[in-house]
């Protein structure tokens, strides 16, 4: 192995950047020791491909992806605030390249742990010794009956994968006249991005603010109360876009009559110019034969992200059944990666994997297009209870939201882009 899994370890993420070790991660004429197949190249599947490449050369990696460039879902919101343009949080796959790692553009329709191959919707199928998925999510459309046509969901935004459906709500908003209603519906807890609606809301009512002022925002939210950062949204609501959120919790939406611009609630109805209807989420379609919680999530061995449900795979990022307090978070996605690589390169080098990992959180929300508020939580493997658990005393949240979170948010992004990408 070309670095030790201690001297990884010890070193961390930014060391290693610093060092230059992606110039001997070059592709190598020597038959590949172990083959590697990841599939999905989001904050956990583009850690993990890069990091085993960094940590072992030999081992041949393909990352299957079907997008052509990666797009954060953090910061996205901003762009429909009209502050940030897609293309200022979009990053080409190209610095995974110069790692070694094979990039290919296609989808993953399958995964047979009998031969051991990824089949994809082109035809062809990527062979593996291990495979580590890294989906997402994708949406249970089954919740909300009249949205299974393409043309509902054409038509009422969820804009919660970021890239073109980002583009077209931002264009709905734009169209919407002054005076008119935004609503957002939010799906009961677990879901991707825990503070992103709260966020979103605060994104759009600040273009509002700007552009629309007699706009309204009517953010309908299954939950009983705010699930992340709940009084600094609050305040920022109520001190920056006074009189203009109406916010109304367990709010349960059961179908949208998408025609009529109405989502249809357990108790009522709620009409609006745009909506924005954020659907019930589970591990994405390809990990479907993992998944082993809730008929929506795949549970891992956490000192390798192992799958509980076959052995020789692994899964990472928001397909998780998470561990207590553990958030669906980009960085914390990032984190699942780095730690799995790890792993998966002990195990082919019949090494022991790290018994005791630890993960760190930070997540930023910008509330207007300069201040912003942040959490951080740090998570430790029990061996007790083979769980991650939070470590008391480490992380926090805001006293403020303030200007200077607001730069630490987009020097996190450079960050978090170069570690999973360049």
């Amino acid at each position: 192995m070309t670095m030790q899994r201690r001297q990884f370890l010890k070193a961390g993420a930014a060391g290693l950047a610093m060092t230059g070790l992606a110039g001997c991660a070059s592709t190598s004429s020597a038959p590949a020791k172990a083959r590697v197949a990841v599939v999905g190249g989001g904050y956990g599947g583009a850690t993990a491909a890069k990091y085993i490449r960094m940590l072992d050369p030999a081992i041949h990696v393909t990352l299957i992806e079907p997008n052509e460039a990666f797009v954060s879902c953090p910061l996205s919101n901003m762009v429909l605030g009209g502050f940030r343009g897609i293309g200022d949080i979009t990053t080409p796959y190209t610095g995974l390249a110069k790692h070694g790692v094979e990039v290919v553009r296609d989808w993953a329709t399958a995964v047979d742990m009998t031969t051991k191959t990824v089949a994809l919707k082109g035809g062809s199928k990527v062979a593996f010794d291990r495979v580590i998925l890294s989906p997402g999510v994708d949406f249970m459309w089954e919740a909300l009956p009249s949205m299974a046509s393409a043309e509902a969901q054409a038509a009422v935004l969820h804009a919660w994968k970021a890239g073109p459906q980002t583009v077209s709500l931002r264009k709905q908003l734009e169209a919407m006249p002054d005076g008119g209603v935004f609503v957002i519906s939010v799906p009961l807890a677990p879901f991707r991005c825990p503070p992103g609606p709260y966020e979103r809301v605060c994104q759009v009512a600040a273009y509002f603010k700007a552009a629309k002022p007699r706009s309204k925002i009517i953010l309908l939210d299954e939950n009983a109360d705010v699930i992340s950062k709940g009084p600094l949204f609050k305040k920022a609501w109520t001190d920056l876009y006074g009189g203009m959120i109406d916010y109304r919790p367990n709010s349960k939406a059961v179908d949208v009559d998408w025609k009529g611009r109405t989502v249809k609630l357990e108790f009522g109805d709620q009409k609006g110019d745009v909506l924005n209807v954020i659907p019930p989420q589970r591990a994405g379609d390809v990990a479907k034969p993992f998944i082993t919680a809730n008929n929506r999530w795949c549970e891992v061995d956490w000192t390798t992200f192992e799958s509980k449900a076959h052995k020789g795979a692994h899964v990472l990022g928001d397909a998780l059944q998470v561990a207590p307090l553990m958030p669906k978070s980009g960085s914390m996605a990032n984190g699942h990666g780095r730690i799995c690589a790890t792993a998966v390169v002990a195990l082919l080098n019949g090494e022991a994997p790290n018994p005791s990992p630890t993960l760190i959180n930070t997540c930023y929300s910008m509330v207007s297009d300069k201040l912003a508020v942040h959490v951080t939580s740090v998570h430790k493997y029990d061996e007790k209870d083979r769980t991650m658990k939070t470590v008391p005393g480490a992380g926090g949240v805001s006293a403020a939201m303030n200007e200077a979170e607001g730069v630490y948010t987009m020097n996190w992004a450079r960050n978090i882009w170069a570690d999973a990408l360049a």
